[in-house]
Parts: C-alpha cells; structure tokens; sequence
C-alpha cells in the first residue's frame, strides 16, 4: 500500500489530446515515470532578452541544485493551466499574476517535444529579481537562451525539460 505524504499532491492524469482520464498522486506519476500529466513553466526576460534562471535548493527531491525555469510547477487535480500559473507564481516568485502582465508562449507535449509532461510556458517581461522563496532557489543568473545551453553543455546540471523548452521556444 502507498504512504501519501502531506506535501504529495494529486494531479490529473490526461490522454494524448490533453482531456483529463483519471486522477494520480504526484510521488506515484514520477515513481511509474509516466508522462501525461499537467505542468507550467514560466520565465522572466528582461530587456536584453536574458532569461531569469534560478538553482533549486539541495533537498528538492527532483533535479536538487539543478538550474530550472524562472516558475514551475504542477498542475494540481482540478486546476486549469492559469491557475497553476498563477498559484506557483505566488508561491515561487511572489509575483500576483493580477498585477503584472504576461503571456502564454507555447504549450509542449511528451508525444511531440519528448517534455516529461504537457505543459503550457508563459514569460513576464520585467528587469527586477523576483523575491523568490529561499526553499525553492539558492541563486540566480541572468542568462540569454544561448549562454543557458552552453552552460548545460559545460556540464552545469538543470530540469530535463529546460533545455527542451528554451531550444523550442527561445532559439
């Protein structure tokens, strides 16, 4: 029998076209490595087209100390896609997406773009540093779409899917 923890979440579970089928415990969808879940990613870019690109803190239990996108996040069971938007935001950034302008860049899938899950990317303009929350990141580069991959390529760890996203959406 499964443990659930109070910091597991449940998430949607869809098919190839997106729609919801089922329902499934976070610590369950990465354990069975299953791919058809809900995710966001977010990036700030400031005026010299560099993109906002934090470490996660050492004791995430997924990709510790790796560089990741600006926001990420799941979608949780019920939620739409904005909403989780929205939500991580908050959390990760402190940033009210009420409050400050944004966009939706693209959506990516594992069957067309080989992504961990379905996502949808947003991008916030803005050349301010977020107050971030210290349990989710340590620090912070400014970095253009280039510099962040020849960082990856020089051996710098990050989220399997980052260079996916940047490849895809920013190059």
């Amino acid at each position: 029998m499964k443990i659930i923890t109070i910091d597991d979440e449940l998430l949607d579970l869809v098919n190839e076209h997106d729609q919801i089928i089922g329902q499934e415990w976070r610590s369950v969808v990465h354990e069975q490595g299953l791919r058809n879940f809900r995710v966001v990613n977010a990036f700030l870019i400031n005026q010299q087209s560099q993109l906002w690109i934090p470490r996660r803190t050492a004791h995430k239990k997924l990709f510790p100390s790796a560089l990741d996108a600006s926001m990420g996040g799941h979608v949780a069971s019920g939620e739409t896609y904005e909403q989780a938007f929205s939500r991580e935001l908050m959390e990760e950034l402190r940033i009210d997406a009420t409050r400050n302008a944004y966009e939706k860049i693209g959506a990516l899938n594992p069957h067309q773009h080989n992504t961990s899950g379905f996502m949808q990317v947003y991008v916030l303009r803005t050349n301010s540093v977020p107050q971030f929350n210290p349990d989710d990141f340590v620090e912070y580069y400014w970095l253009t779409p280039h510099e962040f991959l020849q960082r990856v390529e020089q051996g710098d760890s990050c989220k399997s899917d980052l260079p996916k996203i940047i490849r895809h959406l920013f190059i």
